[in-house]
């Protein structure tokens, strides 16, 4: 017997017109940056951007100071964090996040660093994610809706000691929902950053894909994922 596992449901902040205009200034940034897909303020800027196109209003929040600065922008009073990930590694079908936070501040114990990544997911309600996945002649976009719910599941999270690093170690450990291996969280003790990896694109909402064509070489880009905040 086939089962078929439900999918997540989107927000409904993110409509077709926004999806057209998102799309469409991201093909324009292309025609200025031709091998560079648009990350950070970059991204945050386009987004921007789509919502003044189709004339929805939205408060930008702009970077506030320290490391656990929280959303970006409130749409329809829902707070929105940006993302992005890129580099001729990232994987189509599972996602990174190589910085969902820091939580370098003492102690560096489990339960510290669970409250204070839990205490940063609170500041928002979901990720806008941009992924372009590298394929020559294309890379592939992907813009995803990220359910913070989701994330929060690493309340649950059985954190042990990974690495060989002397002194303050790092701590990992994967994200389970019942039997189902959700994604990996990794705190990592040489920058404190909180980092999620192996989460499947199907746990999340697909807004839209679409393909843009590269010509020449890769040169200039290095083998590494590069997700911003």
């Amino acid at each position: 017997m086939v089962r078929f596992r439900p999918l997540p449901d989107p927000s409904g902040v993110f409509q077709p017109d926004f999806l057209i205009a998102i799309r469409a200034l991201v093909n324009v940034h292309h025609s200025i940056y031709p091998q560079l897909p648009p990350q950070g303020t970059y991204f945050e800027s386009l987004v921007e951007e789509a919502f003044r196109w189709i004339k929805k209003p939205f408060t930008p929040l702009g970077r506030t100071s320290g490391n656990l600065s929280g959303a970006d922008l409130i749409v329809e009073n829902r707070r929105i964090s940006l993302k992005t990930e890129t580099g001729l590694s990232t994987d189509p079908k599972l996602i990174s996040i190589t910085k969902l936070c820091t939580t370098e501040r003492e102690p560096w114990e489990a339960g510290s660093l669970v409250e204070r990544t839990l205490a940063h997911l609170a500041r928002y309600d979901m990720i806008l994610m941009l992924r372009a996945v590298w394929e020559r002649p294309l890379i592939h976009y992907q813009l995803l809706e990220i359910d913070v719910d989701l994330l929060e599941l690493i309340a649950t999270a059985d954190l042990r000691p990974v690495g060989k690093r002397a002194g303050r170690g790092s701590l990992g450990a994967d994200v389970n929902r019942g039997e189902k291996r959700l994604f990996h969280v990794h705190f990592d003790a040489s920058d404190g950053k909180c980092q999620i990896s192996r989460m499947s694109v199907e746990d999340c909402v697909m807004l839209l894909a679409w393909d843009i064509a590269i010509g020449g070489p890769y040169s200039h880009l290095s083998d590494l994922r590069n997700t911003s905040q």
